[in-house]
């Protein structure tokens, strides 16, 4: 009978364990997410899936969308995870221009403020919100932090005279530049889509601006490549997505480099990705659309 009795209670508070494991695991499945991981084929994908990828790759696109603050934490987050496994990351920015290069490396090294720093360096107006976060990361961990973007007046000059106007700026300028000629394939199909976007207006010239973005930021990026660790470079997501942009430069100069693309995606439920977001990058990382904007 003592038996029994025994065994009848453990029954029951094993009942009520399972009873409230089902509870809370009900009570999370219906809680809002902020986001979601897929891997390339669209099946669900863990962290750690994301950080070991990263460990085994060269570069590490981190696609994102600029004022998404769930992408700006996870993007400090595979940082901080990756020095954890014992790796020393470079990391890198589309938000940073090439010619600021001198002023964030003093930055980094302590010789000037954040106040010296907004001052001379061309930052986004959501630098400090956003990525300065990334920057202060990497001071603290003595990372090097590269400028990898063209500065946005060969862009606009790229815009007004074509990819071949480069050829007319001084040496001093094509040393924020990639070598030229820059080679440029209006088939690809994110160049020839920003070619419809804009109606027709500025012909071919819309999407060499865009081109000369990514074909500079691939050419820093490779100059950069750190040994035995991942170059982490954080871009808008356009830039990488469909293994394009960034992607697609970095393979044109460097065949045999590890390119890992993390694409970013927008929606308003984030437990299935949007079939036409699958495979436009190794992970798709889903975040809510209704998350907080960070400007």
């Amino acid at each position: 009978m003592k038996h029994c009795l025994i065994w009848g209670a453990f029954l029951l508070l094993s009942s009520n364990v399972l009873g409230q494991n089902r509870s809370l695991n009900k009570a999370l499945a219906d809680s809002p997410r902020a986001y979601a991981l897929f891997d390339e084929s669209g099946k669900p994908a863990s962290w750690p899936q994301v950080v070991d990828a990263s460990l085994e790759a060269d570069v590490v696109l981190f696609g994102e969308f600029h004022d998404d603050p769930i992408m700006h934490w996870l993007q400090a987050e595979l940082v901080r995870d990756l020095l954890a496994a014992g790796s020393t990351p470079t990391l890198g920015a589309e938000m940073l221009e090439a010619d600021d290069q001198l002023v964030v490396n003093e930055f980094l090294e302590g010789w000037v403020s954040k106040d010296k720093l907004k001052a001379a360096a061309n930052l986004w107006p959501n630098h400090f919100t956003d990525y300065h976060p990334l920057l202060e990361l990497a001071k603290e961990e003595g990372l090097p932090f590269i400028a990898t973007n063209v500065p946005r007046r060969y862009a606009s000059y790229v815009y007004q005279n074509g990819l071949d106007g480069l050829e007319n700026l001084s040496d001093e300028a094509k040393s924020f530049l990639p070598d030229l000629p820059v080679p440029f394939d209006i088939t690809l199909p994110g160049y020839d889509a920003m070619l419809a976007m804009g109606g027709g207006h500025g012909g071919e010239t819309l999407p060499m601006a865009q081109a000369i973005k990514d074909a500079t930021m691939a050419h820093f990026i490779a100059a950069n490549l750190p040994e035995g660790a991942p170059f982490v470079h954080f871009n808008g997501a356009y830039h990488s997505q469909d293994h394009e942009g960034i992607g697609w430069y970095l393979k044109q100069s460097h065949p045999d480099v590890k390119v890992l693309t993390i694409h970013a995606h927008m929606q308003p439920d984030v437990s299935q990705p949007d079939s036409s977001e699958v495979g436009r990058g190794h992970f798709l990382l889903v975040t809510h659309e209704r998350m907080t904007r960070t400007h």
